[in-house]
């Protein structure tokens, strides 16, 4: 969207500084990166990340008003696991990058969670690309890398000896978002820990750490809880919904309390309208909704063609919702002169003493299919997968 900034980028694009930065992300990680990466970037300009932050602090806004009574009621009764807290110590929105009808590109919501992205492996990510391509430098993050370490720091250690912090995982070998687990330790000094390999004695937690059973006492949990359910012959000594002495960063019920749920009660002119399946009005056209469960990952579930055949043989439409369809815009120029879309997710930690969240760093998705997804993308396309966002002065 800047074409000075996106004319250099493609002049000075090879697949030789493609695969620099990939080699780079594996050399800091110790193993390759388990998704598509993206080749380039994307700039954007001041007045979209206006745009962006304004949203995102009215969204803000709106769920700090709300209370806790209300965010309750998101939880599924077989998920919730004790000692809650008042906030969570993440939070993370995406948006669409979009045209509207007067032909202006604008965000639009599109979820919001409140679940640990890519951080780490975001800021690597960074770095690489200004190391392969010096002149985006000028457009990095504002925030040095030693106020991000100290972020990352005091919301995941906290006070603790980092022996006594860990990722917790399910299976963590098997996840494409390895990378950025291994990075995780590369900044903080904690361990991976997979959920199978805890050990319990009474209500403490324990793992084995290099031979020495070492308690556990934050837990940065990258497992998604409900989805526990679906593995099978998963054995664990340690259920989430029993009350053990840790400190949850952050605590698994935000995981719920910060989803697709909120998004029929959130208002703004980038919030698309939403309904929950069970309420959705007779004078709304189903052909201009997207129908979404409310509890699903990496879009798992999505339908972007609803019928009344498909809603009407769901028998639990509370836990479903209708978000009424944005057209991403191809706003973003390959080599070859085709288009990308893309989607921007804003990464904010919640430091539990603050009264908001700071916003650390940016993650992109881009396609050229449907579905702003990696997995939904042809394999042979470029300027697809995971990217960044670079934002000009203009």
């Amino acid at each position: 969207m800047i074409p000075k900034y996106r004319q250099k980028f493609n002049s000075e694009f090879s697949e030789e500084k493609y695969l620099k930065i990939n080699s780079i992300l594996a050399e800091k990680s110790g193993i390759k990166t388990g998704f598509k990466l993206s080749e380039s970037p994307i700039f954007l300009t001041a007045d979209f990340k206006t745009k962006l932050t304004d949203a995102s602090e009215s969204i803000l806004d709106q769920i700090i008003a709300m209370s806790p009574e209300a965010l309750q009621k998101a939880i599924p009764e077989n998920c919730k696991v004790p000692n809650d807290t008042l906030k969570p110590h993440f939070f993370t929105i995406d948006f669409g990058i979009c045209k509207n009808s007067d032909g202006e590109v604008e965000p639009q919501l599109i979820e919001l969670q409140a679940f640990p992205s890519l951080y780490a492996f975001q800021k690597v990510y960074e770095e690489a690309f200004c190391e392969v391509y010096p002149f985006l430098n000028d457009l990095k993050s504002k925030m040095s890398d030693e106020e991000f370490l100290s972020q990352m720091k005091n919301l995941i250690v906290g006070n603790e000896n980092p022996e006594n912090v860990i990722l917790l995982e399910i299976y963590p070998e098997r996840q494409k978002t390895e990378v950025d687990f291994r990075l995780t330790e590369n900044f903080l000094g904690i361990k991976t820990v997979c959920l199978t390999k805890i050990k319990k004695e009474g209500k403490k937690l324990f793992y084995d750490n290099d031979g020495q059973l070492t308690e556990i006492k934050r837990i940065y949990n990258r497992v998604i809880f409900d989805e526990l359910d679906r593995i099978p012959d998963l054995k664990t000594e340690f259920d989430f919904r029993e009350e053990v002495d840790v400190t949850w960063v952050t605590h698994p019920n935000w995981f719920f309390k910060i989803s697709k749920y909120l998004l029929p009660l959130l208002k703004h002119k980038f919030v698309p309208k939403s309904y929950f399946l069970n309420e959705f009005p007779e004078d709304e056209n189903l052909n201009d909704f997207v129908l979404k469960p409310l509890f699903s990952f990496a879009g798992s579930g999505v339908n972007l063609y609803p019928t009344t055949e498909i809603t009407d043989k769901i028998e639990d439409k509370e836990n479903y919702i209708l978000q009424r369809k944005v057209e991403y815009a191809p706003v973003f120029e390959d080599i070859n002169g085709d288009f990308s879309r893309a989607e921007i997710r804003l990464l904010y930690v919640w430091q539990e003493d603050d009264e908001r969240p700071v916003l650390v760093q940016y993650l992109v998705r881009m396609t050229k299919a449907e579905m702003v997804n990696v997995d939904f993308n042809k394999k042979d396309a470029i300027w697809i997968g995971s990217s960044h966002a670079f934002f000009g002065e203009e």
